[in-house]
């Protein structure tokens, strides 16, 4: 497959050069070879991020889920394409094949069509992590309806503001879903926000918890028996590369989520081409990300990047500490995984047990470990290197985000070598470029500066739902034609990149531009720190002081926290410097974090203001109830 697996160093520089001389021929020759089209495009590429305007294999038609099935089902259809394992490990996993994932998906798209959904439709998709969340995702793709999946912890005000925004028909959704060891009432949530959602026309209800629910008359359907009298054949719509194929919310740090809009073509292209090569996927791999598919992680890199490629893609319903902390080195065991892509918040939580719920499996079908989300610190990195890894599976730490759609910067396994703490390089097609405040390129390494984007590549969003103008403000006007993603980065000598943070993170001490991220990896190293998180707050001389908010590992730490606080700004004066010192140190039961795991530094910042007035909606946070322990702390410290 030319171009398809990097095999060597010299080979991923010879790639990157003509993936950059050449962007156009580049990803012309990957999706020519790699994937079935019913009409070729008539030009490969053309934008303008003055506009911004982006549109890759213009012309072209095809439909991404005989790409993604179809294809796959005369050499690999008694293949097993998605393994689902359920929240409880007495409960048998699910192989479903791809004859199977075929005929499932058909018998969905026509129960969609049957009740009115139609090529351009907008479907809310508020489900668990069972199957039924990727066989919805692929049906909608199937007959040309554009998903809309948030993430089943979502408030119903969260909820409701998504459905009304992307004026959503339908909403597909269960009776409950288990987590750990309790159940959470999702019809009841759906119910509440359909309250607010007059363009809400039908709600199909899938079982999983068995519980009993109100289903309201005309409006509410039981998805089973449909799916038992849908035909198991359903013709694909032949799609426009350029026309959406699903949009995702991320939250903006400030104002109403933005409803991210990916196209068809190439987010197929760059997904596959990227999940093929980060992860050195081979064709009797089991692959397993442990995201759900509420993020677009779960969406390029468990249902659509995977599929592509024909490879086994694992799906768990449940959590790493239900029923012990021993569960996903279980699952590896269980099921012999190869590629293994999480969290640094999971890998985090992880490494604060004992030892033992890693020890106690067997670990070495493992060839490649992932995280993804944010930048990982050093001593996670290190945990995860030791002790799952056992030193021999490379740790690709990827750097990308909703609006990129795929991967930018990662290493390659068993190509790149590795750095803790290091993103590494661009991968082939990403063209990068570091900014200074007044909006100069730096060319020079060892010198933190702006991440910006400078030449369009497949997978990105083409806009924000309903607003291209937000769209434009958001990305494309803080530096003259460039994309700007929003994060502070280092480049070191070598040209390897480090993802400091969001700029909004960088904070400006007498003068110094200080990005948290490796404040907070230097407090994490202390042997007492679980984890921490750092915001700037007014001060008279300064201009902005640190604040620490610091998780111990033991909560009831017995050490004078006086004591505590010196010996941390002690690591972090060895670490960065004097000037990086915190002013204050609050010790926290708990950090503000969104349900991928992301700490909402922005409600730290108001917190330390005294703004609390102002924190915004906090329902969607995976720990709503940790914000008043922390406004409590910051009185009485």
């Amino acid at each position: 497959m030319s171009n398809y697996h990097i095999k060597h160093l010299e080979e991923y520089f010879q790639v990157y050069r003509k993936s950059v001389r050449n962007p156009e021929v580049f990803w012309e020759e990957i999706a020519e070879e790699h994937f079935v089209w019913h009409k070729r495009w008539k030009n490969v590429l053309s934008w303008d991020f003055s506009k911004p305007e982006v549109k890759w294999f213009e012309g072209a038609k095809l439909n991404i889920t005989e790409n993604c099935i179809d294809r796959h089902l005369k050499i690999r259809g008694n293949k097993t394409a998605i393994l689902f394992e359920p929240n409880n490990p007495d409960e048998e996993a699910e192989h479903i094949t791809y004859l199977q994932l075929f005929e499932r998906v058909n018998k969905f798209a026509n129960v969609l069509k049957q009740e009115g959904i139609r090529k351009g439709d907008r479907v809310c998709i508020y489900l668990p992590m069972i199957p039924e969340l990727a066989i919805s995702v692929l049906a909608c793709a199937r007959i040309g309806a554009i998903h809309s999946v948030v993430f089943a912890g979502f408030s119903s005000t969260a909820l409701s503001t998504r459905i009304n925004d992307s004026d959503c028909k339908m909403v597909i959704t269960s009776d409950g879903s288990y987590r750990g060891n309790k159940t959470v009432d999702l019809k009841g949530i759906v119910d509440d926000a359909l309250n607010q959602c007059p363009c809400v026309i039908s709600v199909l209800v899938a079982k999983r918890i068995n519980s009993k629910i109100n289903m309201k008359e005309n409006r509410d359907k039981w998805l089973q028996p449909l799916l038992d009298e849908a035909s198991n054949s359903c013709e694909p719509e032949i799609m426009d590369a350029e026309d959406p194929l699903f949009i995702l919310y991320t939250s903006g740090s400030t104002g109403k989520p933005k409803g991210m809009v990916h196209s068809t073509a190439g987010y197929m292209v760059y997904t596959a081409y990227t999940f093929k090569n980060v992860f050195n996927y081979r064709e009797e791999d089991i692959y397993w990300c442990t995201a759900d598919i509420g993020w677009i992680t779960g969406h390029s890199y468990i249902v659509y990047g995977p599929l592509a490629n024909g490879a086994t893609t694992v799906m768990f319903e449940g959590v790493p500490n239900f029923p012990d902390y021993g569960r996903f080195w279980q699952i590896i065991e269980k099921h012999k995984v190869n590629q293994f892509y999480t969290a640094p918040t999971a890998i985090r939580a992880l490494a604060k047990e004992k030892l033992d719920f890693v020890e106690q499996y067997d670990l070495s079908s493992l060839k490649v470990l992932g995280t993804v989300g944010e930048p990982i610190n050093e001593e996670a990195w290190h945990w995860y290197n030791d002790h799952v890894g056992k030193k021999k599976s490379p740790i690709v730490d990827t750097w990308w985000q909703t609006e990129t759609g795929g991967m930018m910067i990662s290493p390659i396994p068993y190509v790149t070598p590795t750095k803790a703490t290091y993103a590494t390089l661009p991968l082939p097609g990403v063209q990068l470029a570091l900014m200074d405040e007044q909006g100069k390129e730096i060319k020079e390494n060892q010198v933190d500066g702006r991440l910006c984007v400078v030449y369009p590549w497949p997978a990105m969003a083409r806009t924000i739902w309903g607003n291209h103008q937000r769209f434009k403000e958001t990305y494309f006007s803080t530096f003259e034609n460039k994309y700007f993603t929003g994060d502070g980065a280092l480049r070191d000598e070598v040209g390897y990149y480090r993802i400091t943070g969001r700029v909004d993170d960088v904070i400006i001490v007498s003068g110094h531009n200080l990005g948290t991220a490796p404040i907070e990896d230097a407090i994490n190293e202390h042997q007492a720190v679980a984890e921490s998180a750092v915001v700037g707050f007014p001060h008279d001389i300064k201009g902005k002081a640190l604040y620490g908010f610091v998780i111990l590992k033991e909560t009831g730490e017995t050490r004078v926290h006086e004591n505590l606080r010196k010996e941390i700004n002690q690591v972090i004066t060895e670490r960065i410097g004097p000037i990086a010192k915190l002013d204050k140190i609050q010790f926290v039961p708990g950090l503000p974090k969104t349900r991928s795991g992301k700490i909402m530094r922005r409600i730290l910042r108001k917190i330390v203001e005294n703004d609390t007035a102002n924190l915004g909606d906090i329902s969607t946070l995976l720990n709503p109830e940790v914000v008043e322990a922390i406004i409590e702390g910051s009185l009485v410290k």
